[in-house]
């Protein structure tokens, strides 16, 4: 290992994983290789400021993240300026990220994994100032997330007691006007996603044929909600029916919307939104993989 000093950082209240476990398990693995061990747990004041001033004071070279994708997306907002690799330990309810960079299910393996010096150099995402990882949308999604957030259930069963409720309360189909370097377009969609990555946290493969390292998002323009169509992205077939998806690629984009729509972040509901800049800052985080 080509480092000295590892700083975790755990959001102790994301998912159902035993926190605990993850920190004596890379506690224990770090001390075996002589490596100093600094952790560092969420509590939603000033983490950004106070995780920046624990990676100057202590020579940190390697960070590692354990928890869901709004707590990686937090590491990797304070972390995308530094020469260093982010280790990923899932632990969230979805885990989009760690599905799109395939990391292991195992603890062990996803320490070996963070730890490691194989790595992926990132895009990154930025809208309305706010970084992406992986997947945003305006939309029924977004209002799921919002539902979620709200409700006592938590995990991939608390995204699913919300579903119904969603699907009856949203006010969809909504209105976009959608403008790139090489198009301008209105569209009326169920959601329209941003994309940087091929899968939500569920699986389903909505954008088959992106990548995250290639300096380009697409934007997902989802007409309709059709279980059969559904069932496809859950299958990962590559052929999606545009009459379901149509997908626009872009390095810029501009979208404004009729009305507020909901807008969600790697997992993290941000609030109503009528106008959304997004562009794309190539290869700009490094990004431990298998």
């Amino acid at each position: 290992m080509n480092f000295k000093e590892v700083l975790l950082v755990v959001n102790p209240i994301s998912g159902d994983t035993d926190k605990k476990k993850i920190i004596s398990e890379v506690q224990e693995k770090l001390k075996k290789e002589e490596i100093g061990f600094h952790l560092y747990t969420t509590t939603d004041e000033n983490d950004r400021e106070k995780i920046k001033s624990l990676i100057d004071e202590k020579n940190i070279d390697r960070v590692i993240v354990a928890g869901g994708d709004g707590t990686i997306n937090l590491v990797a907002e304070t972390v995308k300026d530094y020469e260093l690799i982010l280790g990923v330990i899932p632990a969230g309810s979805a885990n989009g990220l760690a599905v799109n960079l395939d990391l292991p299910d195992v603890l062990e393996e996803q320490i070996d994994t963070a730890l490691g010096n194989s790595h992926i150099n990132l895009d990154i995402l930025c809208l309305n100032g706010i970084i992406c990882l992986h997947m945003s949308d305006l939309g029924i999604n977004a209002e799921l997330i919002k539902n979620y957030e709200t409700s006592s259930f938590r995990g991939k069963f608390g995204y699913l007691i919300q579903s119904i409720p969603t699907l009856i309360q949203s006010e969809f189909p909504f209105q976009f006007k959608i403008e790139t370097e090489k198009c301008t377009k209105d569209a009326s969609a169920v959601l329209l996603g941003f994309a940087n990555a091929n899968k939500y946290g569920t699986g389903a493969n909505v954008n088959p044929k992106g990548s995250p390292d290639d300096g380009i998002f697409e934007i997902l323009v989802f007409k309709k909600l059709s279980l059969g169509d559904i069932l496809k992205t859950l299958r990962n077939e590559t052929d999606l029916d545009p009459d379901f998806v149509e997908i626009i690629p872009a390095t810029k984009a501009r979208v404004t919307c009729l009305k507020p729509v909901s807008f969600q972040v790697d997992g993290e509901y941000i609030g109503k939104e009528t106008e959304i800049e997004i562009k794309i800052l190539p290869e700009k985080l490094s990004i431990a993989i298998p």
